[in-house]
């Protein structure tokens, strides 16, 4: 049985909709960013630095969800979700796969910055103005990519599971005005059956108490 190391609203929600597209059975184990659980000596032993997702697969742990992504659609190369090694389109299905990581960890600054930072005073306006900047030439770069495209690579693979997972938090801090292609694109994706199976498996609650998060005044 394959099982899926879990944080609901976290990264793994990338792998949790790669199963689901892939249909994969699963079992999934989920964990806490507050217990002190991920920085236990057993989770730890699959995932080094205590960060989800983790999955446990052909009698191996695998951390990393751009390794997972990589490593489900090389072992299961019928579904079609990734260009065969060698293909034309490979490069640029390796090289949304990883920008998503790259946006992510943008996202995650914000994260850091307008939700989990206590108290409010230790937050830096001028990181916060920075890295929603950063945010946003990313943004940029995804609507270009999108344009005259239902999917990153013209058809839907396991890239737009990596990447798609960001737009909803993207939003959150960068207005979607200006954006009407990463809108579409998110119409898209949350149509699809996987996501909303990956949704109701482990979608757990939101960590955005707001729709917007506006910068704070100097």
């Amino acid at each position: 049985m394959i099982t899926l190391h879990h944080v609901p609203g976290s990264r793994s929600m990338r792998v949790l909709w790669l199963l689901e597209e892939l249909g994969l059975e699963y079992r999934l184990r989920n964990w806490s960013l507050t217990d002190g659980g991920l920085r236990s000596p057993e989770f730890r032993s699959l995932s080094p630095a205590g960060r989800v997702p983790a999955l446990e697969i052909d009698n191996r742990a695998i951390f990393e969800s751009g390794a997972i992504v990589e490593y489900l659609c090389e072992t299961h190369p019928e579904a079609g979700l990734a260009p065969a090694v060698g293909a034309p389109e490979r490069s640029e299905f390796l090289e949304w796969v990883h920008f998503a990581e790259t946006q992510a960890n943008i996202v995650q600054n914000l994260n850091i910055q307008h939700i989990f930072l206590r108290p409010e005073s230790a937050r830096s306006l001028p990181l916060m103005k920075l890295d929603t900047k950063r945010l946003a030439v990313t943004m940029q770069a995804l609507e270009a990519q999108l344009d005259g495209r239902e999917w990153l690579i013209g058809h839907f693979s396991a890239a737009d599971c990596m990447l798609g997972f960001n737009i909803d938090a993207m939003f959150r801090f960068v207005r979607a005005e200006g954006f009407p292609n990463i809108a579409a694109y998110r119409e898209r994706i949350r149509s699809r059956s996987a996501y909303k199976a990956a949704l109701e498996q482990g979608g757990g609650d939101s960590i955005y108490a707001q729709d917007f998060y506006e910068l704070p005044d100097a």
